[in-house]
């Protein structure tokens, strides 16, 4: 099968999902696997993910957890007609609304979800070098707020619902601040490249409406060894069940 030149054919969770992704710009990578990983969803229930990209952490969610009732909100037309095509080019029904996530259309906001997730922009207004390629430049710099992005999540969430979001490790003090008194029994599970490094991503689970305690769980480690090994991606046993067999990540509830 062919694709076209601006488009890559990937391989997802050891070829079980076949992705379109632009050539240039922002590419999903493992934050994605790893944020569908972490989502308690159960068969049946509605899952709302904002800012789904090309859908790669809904897909991925789908081959875990079947008949899911799945919404994608892409602000980027591009990256939201791939998500369409890769809904069914790997028969999952996703469907992609194209908005910008602070003006959603009335439809969307009459709806409450079982779960809401995210993988928002990590970079905060103003920080780093822009990048080249203007989608990726959008993806991964803040435009709306991280603190919108929660709201939004957060309305969108049925009572007693599930928010799920990976960001950078730094900005887990602004994810917290966003989410407040609205959600309880938070779990956050740190994501480290290797045994003894600082974690640079976050995954955190906090439950709508909830009053459960605070729970900062042990790391989870992607790679084994000390340094990289170019002819192997070195993952861990628990990194790899995750990224290649699709397992869930360990979160309680």
């Amino acid at each position: 099968m062919t694709t076209e030149p601006e488009a890559s054919d990937d391989r997802f969770l050891d070829g079980r999902l076949r992705i379109l992704q632009p050539r240039a710009g922002f590419r999903a990578a493992t934050d994605s696997v790893l944020l569908a990983a972490a989502v308690p969803a159960r068969p049946g229930q509605a899952v709302l993910e904002l800012g789904c990209g090309v859908g790669v952490a809904s897909l991925c969610l789908s081959a875990r957890v079947p008949e899911l009732r799945l919404v994608g909100v892409e602000l980027q037309a591009l990256e939201a007609d791939l998500a369409r095509r890769n809904a069914a080019r790997n028969a999952v029904a996703l469907d992609v609304v194209t908005a910008d996530l602070a003006t959603l259309p009335a439809p969307l906001r009459a709806r409450r979800f079982d779960h809401v997730i995210a993988n928002p922009p990590y970079e905060p207004p103003g920080s780093g070098t822009a990048a080249r390629a203007g989608n990726r430049e959008r993806a991964r710099r803040e435009v709306t707020p991280l603190g919108q992005w929660i709201d939004v999540a957060l309305r969108r969430l049925k009572d007693r619902g599930w928010l799920t979001v990976i960001v950078r490790a730094d900005r887990l003090p602004d994810l917290l601040a966003a989410i407040g008194a609205r959600g309880g029994a938070i779990a956050v599970r740190p994501v480290a490249a290797r045994q003894g490094r600082p974690a640079g991503r976050v995954l955190l689970r906090a439950r709508k409406g909830a009053r459960g305690p605070f729970r900062l769980l042990a790391p989870l480690v992607l790679h084994a060894g000390a340094g990289h090994d170019a002819d192997s991606d070195a993952y861990t046993c628990a990194a790899r069940a995750i990224l290649r067999d699709g397992a869930p990540i360990g979160m309680p509830d």
